[in-house]
């Protein structure tokens, strides 16, 4: 039988790339994207994100089978927080009640490897919060501070949305109405947002001096699209709460082989 997605960031990336594959297997596919999609719309803010659910659920004819949350940008900025966090939890939150009426329905959103790296723990906190007003206060000070504290908008993002994944998959939202809720941690991929880092020798090797990746090196969008097609599938039954490092062994390669003392 034939699932229903909204995939956002299916404009370029993971998500084209999900999109692509998921259409290819005969699946219905609403993108949400600032342009170029079935439902364009700014995830960076409460209204846009309003919005696209409403859009998004009205050509799915108010029932959807799989979210796949894979908008977001690495930015020095505060907007990155906007978008790669609310732009996401809010998102799945207004989709949720339409998720729980499918009779298999998945979420999975894209987190990254950066979640493991240095972060504002007053920013993670207060993404946990719910506090957007707050976080954008904390982000446009980190830029402030200079490139370096910039830069920890990206990776304080990434580490609370796989937080709240966590939290948040066991809840009656989630867990309670049969919904998987996960998210995938990707290494470095060839995409637009990493083609100028990775366009000088000088890129590259402090690319992968932060994310080595032993396995295969740099990654194609697809192989994380192959991860999030199975992550929403109906066969995943039991796997809910996890990041999963698609990371080509760089989380093995910087934290050992014992993470859990």
């Amino acid at each position: 039988m034939t699932r229903t997605y909204i995939i956002t960031g299916a404009g370029s990336g993971i998500g084209a790339a999900a999109a692509q594959l998921l259409r290819e297997r005969g699946e219905n596919v609403i993108g949400v994207d600032l342009r170029g999609a079935e439902v364009e719309a700014d995830l960076s803010t409460p209204e846009g994100r309003v919005a696209a659910a409403e859009k998004a659920l009205e050509l799915a004819g108010g029932t959807v089978d799989a979210v796949i949350a894979s908008a977001g940008i690495s930015a020095p900025s505060p907007l990155t927080v906007k978008v790669n966090y609310f732009g996401v939890t809010e998102f799945l939150e207004h989709l949720a009640p339409a998720l729980a009426r499918s009779a298999a329905p998945r979420a999975a959103v894209v987190s990254s490897m950066a979640s493991l790296q240095p972060n504002s723990s007053e920013l993670v906190d207060a993404l946990l919060a719910g506090d957007e007003v707050g976080a954008v206060k904390i982000g446009a000070a980190l830029v402030d501070a200079g490139p370096g504290p910039a830069y920890l908008n990206y990776p304080s993002s990434k580490r609370a949305l796989s937080r709240w994944v966590r939290r948040e998959s066991i809840t009656d939202t989630w867990a309670g109405a049969n919904i998987p809720l996960n998210a995938i941690a990707p290494g470095t991929v060839l995409s637009a947002m990493t083609t100028e880092l990775l366009s000088t020798p000088e890129g590259r090797e402090l690319t992968d001096k932060h994310v080595p990746m032993p396995l295969n090196y740099h990654s194609e969008p697809i192989v994380l699209a192959r991860l999030l097609a199975w992550l929403t599938s109906a066969e995943n039954t039991h796997v809910t709460g996890q990041t999963i490092y698609a990371d080509g062994g760089a989380d093995a390669s910087l934290r050992g082989d014992d993470i859990w003392n």
